[in-house]
Parts: C-alpha cells; structure tokens; sequence
C-alpha cells in the first residue's frame, strides 16, 4: 500500500519529468517531505493532448464514514463503484520522489519505518485515479493504485503503490487507453531499480514535514 510519501523537487525537476506535457500553469511547488492523507498534493492530470494540468488534490476518495480512500486495488478497480469511473474517465500521475513503508517485526510492538525510492532519488510517478467528492464540499480528490510488492519490497508489506515508467504515461493518461492494456501497465515496478533504508520514527507523526523524516536510522547502513 503507499500510505505516507515525499515530493521535494522543485518546479523545474517535475517539468523536466513530465516534459511530453506542456504545463498549463507553474504553480508554487514547496518540498513536501511527509504527505499524508486528507492533505493535499499535486497530481498531473492532462485535458488535451500534450497539455499537463499540475494541480494540487485532497488525497483519498470518500469511504464508509468519509473514511479517506487513500489506495485503490489495481486488481479491481475497474469494477468497484467507489472507483470504476474514475478509471475509465479520470486517471492522473502523482509525482514522488519516495514513499514510506512501516515493518511489522516478530516480537517488537513498534513498526520499522522505512523510506522507498529508486535507485539514484530521481522522481518517479504513482498510477492514480481522481474525481470530484461530494461528501467533502466537492472537492477534487486523488488516490493511488496498489498493486502486489516486488520481491524487493514483499519483505516489508504485500502491497506496493503502481509506479509507471514516463514511456507509459501517455498510456496511463489516454481516455481512448482499452481496459486490457491498462491493466498490463499496473505490474510491480523492476526490484533491481529500487531502493530502500530505516528511517527513525519521527516520520510517524503526520504534523511533522521536514528533513529529518529522511534521516537513516542507522547512516552507516542507509541502503539495504
């Protein structure tokens, strides 16, 4: 699943990224090193062909009790009310440049949080879905599809967010894209292009955004 995750690039890092889409607008883009759910973060989502919207959504659908919804099954999907017109109609990329994982660890209370990204810290982007929620005023809201962990990353959960390559964005944000081939896109991504390292518990707490959520547990063994 991907509960909590980072973007601290800048403006000019996520158009060089998303460079296929011509932004819109520049919008102001602060570091964000602990996103958590219900708050806000920016989603690309393309109106025309060759145009990238960068906009900044709530994130989680509206569930039971208006429960935020922060992750969508890739394996169903496509047939869950909650979320099937969304996939067909409203489909966007969330940019990242990490996302956090929490260990359950035999005999210890506490899980072992740990910071995921790729090989090198560049940007990457979830597969997400958006839509317009009644249930919070209307507001625009985002969530990310999940799919089964690589071998990489199944240590530490069973899930792990959808990240698409930028050669399948065109796919992923295509209306016309058949149902078939969107559900080819949503495969782990390559365990050898990934990284991951422990991180102190300070990341738990969602009021804390800074720096030290990146701080290793342990420096002399950042990467495992």
């Amino acid at each position: 699943m991907c509960g909590r995750y980072s973007l601290t690039k800048s403006l000019d890092d996520l158009a060089s990224f998303f460079e296929a889409y011509e932004l819109m607008q520049r919008p102001n883009l602060a570091p964000r090193w602990n996103i958590a759910p219900t708050q806000k973060s920016f989603v690309l989502r393309c109106p025309s062909p060759g145009k990238g919207e960068l906009v900044a959504l709530r994130w989680g659908f509206a569930g039971p009790n208006n429960a935020p919804l922060i992750n969508a099954r890739s394996e169903t999907a496509a047939s869950k009310p909650t979320f099937a017109e969304a996939f067909a109609k409203r489909r966007c990329l969330v940019p990242a440049d990490s996302f956090y994982e929490w260990q359950a660890i035999e005999g210890q209370k506490a899980k072992q949080p740990w910071r995921i990204g790729l090989k090198g810290g560049g940007l990457f982007a979830f597969a997400g879905l958006w839509q317009s929620e009644p249930a919070f005023g209307g507001e625009d809201c985002f969530t990310i599809l999940t799919t089964a962990a690589n071998d990489y990353l199944s240590p530490l959960h069973d899930r792990m967010p959808v990240i698409l390559p930028p050669e399948r964005f065109s796919l992923w944000l295509e209306p016309a894209t058949p149902p078939g081939i969107l559900h080819r896109l949503m495969q782990p991504y390559p365990a050898e292009a990934m990284a991951r390292y422990r991180v102190t518990p300070v990341v738990n707490g969602v009021k804390v955004d800074g720096p030290e959520c990146f701080a290793p547990l342990n420096p002399a063994l950042k990467v495992a």
